[in-house]
């Protein structure tokens, strides 16, 4: 078998760990869709222009700090998330230790959780938000450095 058979394998727990969490920030961003709608609702803040017919009989805003808020939150969600998976997938390429792979996607992932609770659910003042983002940041910078120092051809 192969290295790269062995690594991209089911019977490699680092890499079950990648897809299993990776796929739990893939349903955490896709709920942000629906969190971000229920805000344009609940303040009459349409998207689009025929979206107005929904919201009869209501003050239509422009804007609302609510809807504002969790839109920066998926939009950090999508400047952060998919770099976690390159980074992610060429960790799992240096053949890990499985144990710190997988806690180091548990603890990503809930740090993108928290993240996302703190800026846009229940809105927790500073450092807050910025621990949470800090901590997924430098788990990713660090799987980057790992595979770069793994593979270098320069």
């Amino acid at each position: 078998m192969s290295i790269i058979s062995r690594l991209i394998s089911f019977d490699n727990p680092a890499f079950n760990g990648y897809v299993t969490y990776g796929s739990v920030l893939v349903l955490k961003m896709m709920i942000m869709a629906p969190l971000t709608g229920r805000q344009r609702m609940k303040h009459a803040v349409p998207a689009s222009p025929e979206d107005v017919s929904m919201l009869k009989g209501r003050e239509i805003l422009k804007s609302h700090d609510d809807v504002e808020r969790v839109r920066r939150a998926h939009l950090n969600d999508l400047e952060n998330i998919p770099i976690f998976f390159l980074a992610g997938f060429a960790y799992l390429l240096t053949d890990p230790d499985p144990t710190t792979a997988l806690n180091l996607f548990r603890a990503y992932t809930l740090a993108r959780c928290l993240h996302t609770f703190v800026y846009a659910v229940v809105v927790v003042p500073q450092p807050a938000r910025g621990l949470a983002w800090g901590t997924g940041f430098f788990i990713t910078g660090y799987m980057a450095i790992k595979a770069i120092c793994h593979f270098k051809t320069f």
